[in-house]
């Protein structure tokens, strides 16, 4: 219609005698129009329902995202938390892997970038040392439970009542101290701490695994034995067995502490979604209590994931709140 108007400009006459010509043009444009217009219709429906699909795909989640959780190896509480939010990533489309480790390794990793989260950061007492080394090169996301703290635990008929007479009485404890993992921040404050603190440097520290101390613990106690291991609250193992934990009037493993969230530098950035998420999770001490029961007491049988999610099917008023 362009072309039409441009003869009108020229001549009213030419106008006229085009108007058939140009009527015919404009028919045969306009149809070949119509169908680049179908066809464009066509296309953006296709398109959109593709992009309709694709956002059905944002909404869902992850979408095959990698995520990696490190997990500190014989810490039951950041076991069950891990294995908890590996079960829910998955669920939202996440790919998850799951890296377990000592704390000074995990600690380094996170600052590396070859883990994106751990869920037991204990802080600002026990893994302050591994705070200050690697706390620049980490996102701390908050705490999920703030009722936790280290302990050394007897027995409950130990003829002790606290740590200050310990050393006097090693010999009803076979002159033995059952310890965790080397690396560990009770390790660290059990040495450094509590055996300078209260003059034990002449007993045995005895430091493996806590599977290894549990072991012990069970082992001693069955055969009617006094027992001294050092542990932390919240543990299924108060559930299970007869123990009461020794004062500590000196303070040297510290007050309570919170159970942190930490990730990688640019995690949050990396994944908004997922940060709100764990900047929102909290679980009270009864809870943890349960699941810790659930996964690791003395009813249980199964792998711990399996345990976990078991006990997911079974809160799942609770559960479901978490991602919503």
């Amino acid at each position: 219609m362009t072309l039409a108007h441009s003869k009108f400009i020229k001549s009213a006459a030419v106008l006229s005698v085009l108007g058939v010509a140009l009527t015919g043009c404009a028919d045969d444009n306009g149809d070949a129009d119509d169908e680049e217009a179908e066809d464009a219709d066509v296309e953006t429906d296709e398109n959109g329902g593709d992009d309709a699909e694709a956002g059905d795909d944002a909404e869902a989640g992850g979408d095959g995202e990698e995520i990696t959780l490190s997990m500190f190896a014989g810490w039951e509480e950041g076991i069950v938390a891990t294995h908890l939010w590996e079960i829910l990533l998955e669920e939202e489309g996440y790919e998850v892997n799951i890296e377990e480790s000592e704390a000074g390794v995990a600690y380094a990793g996170l600052a590396n970038a070859d883990y994106d989260v751990n869920l037991d950061a204990w802080l600002p007492i026990t893994h302050e040392s591994y705070w200050e080394e690697y706390g620049d090169d980490l996102e701390d996301l908050g705490t999920w439970n703030d009722e936790v703290y280290l302990t050394i635990a007897v027995n409950e008929d130990a003829p002790i009542e606290s740590l200050e007479e310990l050393a006097d009485n090693a010999d009803e404890f076979d002159n033995t101290i059952y310890g965790i993992e080397p690396g560990a921040g009770l390790t660290d404050a059990t040495e450094n701490e509590v055996i300078p603190t209260y003059g034990l440097e002449d007993m045995d520290f005895i430091t493996s695994s806590t599977s290894a101390m549990i072991a012990e613990l069970d082992s001693q106690m069955s055969a009617g034995e006094n027992v001294v291991v050092t542990l932390w609250r919240p543990h299924w193992t108060y559930g299970e067995y007869e123990i009461r934990d020794l004062e500590d009037p000196e303070g040297t493993l510290g007050d309570e502490e919170g159970l942190h969230i930490v990730a990688r530098d640019g995690f949050s950035d990396d994944h908004p979604e997922v940060t709100q998420w764990l900047e929102d999770f909290d679980m009270d001490t009864e809870m943890l209590n349960d699941l810790l029961g659930h996964t690791f007491g003395g009813e249980a049988d199964g792998d711990p994931r399996d345990l976990v999610e078991e006990w997911m099917d079974e809160n799942s008023d609770y559960v479901d709140g978490l991602t919503s």
